[in-house]
């Protein structure tokens, strides 16, 4: 029987807010806190905070856990200028990494050098393993000079290792709008990626391939299942296969104040179909999660985590 982990931040004007979170849940409907709902781990360089996490268990059995590289607590009105145009063009080129063997001891936090001086700030990474290339393909969102730091698309790099790197490339460019918050998934042999579309629609959308980087064709039956939601609104994607083989969709809701948001989830037989139906009252979470990601786990992880406190020391 598995358990589920929900890597996460805090929507909060304080620099405790843009740090690492966890949430564990025994269904991936029920979600608890974990260290009475305070950060697990603390970004100290960088910008100082982190936001829009993955995590990935790789085959050997390690955790690897990657986030955007960024606090509007202290940057937003300091080095950013109160100008999201501002972060995306002269943010970090860089994402923040941590490692750990048990979920509970983590290496000290790494910061991995993915863009180069064309890259706008590298948002929202996602990983998947490519059982073709026995490797891990590590993809987010960025601005570019080559569009004078416009509309945004989703590059990747691939690593063995998480100590080197691939050069940068398009993994996917949508010709009528900016994209961002990629997160993909497999399913009977075939790559699901969803990706927050900024215009036609301002909305998420899902697509599917053959391969692991593309070409991506767009599902259409997805978009009939979110034509109900107002536009706009919606984010940063996570999905996790559940036991009984349904998948949960939860999309970050920002059209509110910051103290109302959280994730809204949605459920699917398949991924193939597109046909998500949101299921609000199915779910609960103890506060509202942001823009993160889940990860299956035992339930000895989960019990592990759930005595989880850490002490002020000890961060």
């Amino acid at each position: 029987m598995s358990a589920y982990l929900f890597v996460h931040f805090k929507e909060k004007r304080t620099p405790d807010g843009e740090q690492v979170y966890f949430g564990v849940s025994k269904d991936g409907f029920q979600w608890e806190e974990v260290n009475n709902g305070n950060p697990v781990l603390w970004s100290y360089y960088g910008d100082k905070g982190v936001r829009d996490f993955t995590i990935i268990r790789t085959k050997e059995g390690k955790f690897y856990l990657l986030a955007t590289d960024l606090s509007l607590a202290y940057g937003m009105l300091n080095q950013y200028n109160h100008s999201w145009e501002e972060i995306g063009r002269n943010g970090s080129k860089c994402l923040v990494l941590w490692e750990s063997d048990d979920l509970i001891h983590w290496s000290e936090q790494r910061m991995i050098k993915l863009g180069d001086e064309n890259f706008g700030c590298l948002w929202a990474p996602d990983i998947i393993y490519d059982k073709k290339n026995d490797d891990y393909v590590i993809h987010w969102s960025s601005s570019h000079s080559s569009n004078n730091y416009g509309p945004k698309s989703i590059y990747y790099s691939r690593t063995k290792d998480f100590v080197t790197f691939t050069k940068p490339e398009i993994l996917y460019k949508k010709e009528d709008s900016g994209v961002i918050d990629s997160a993909m998934y497999e399913e009977d042999g075939k790559y699901y990626l969803f990706v927050k579309s900024e215009n036609n629609p301002a909305n998420v959308i899902l697509m599917v391939s053959e391969n692991i980087t593309g070409p991506f064709e767009k599902i259409d039956e997805f978009d009939k299942s979110l034509e109900s939601l107002q536009e706009g609104v919606y984010e940063a994607p996570t999905a996790v296969k559940l036991e009984d083989g349904r998948w949960c969709l939860f999309l970050d809701f920002y059209g509110c104040s910051a103290e109302e948001q959280g994730y809204v989830p949605f459920v699917a037989d398949n991924l193939s179909s597109g046909k998500f139906v949101r299921s609000d009252q199915a779910f609960s979470f103890p506060y509202g999660f942001k823009h993160g990601t889940i990860l299956k786990i035992t339930m000895e992880e989960y019990e592990r985590l759930k005595s989880y406190t850490k002490k002020p020391s000890e961060y």
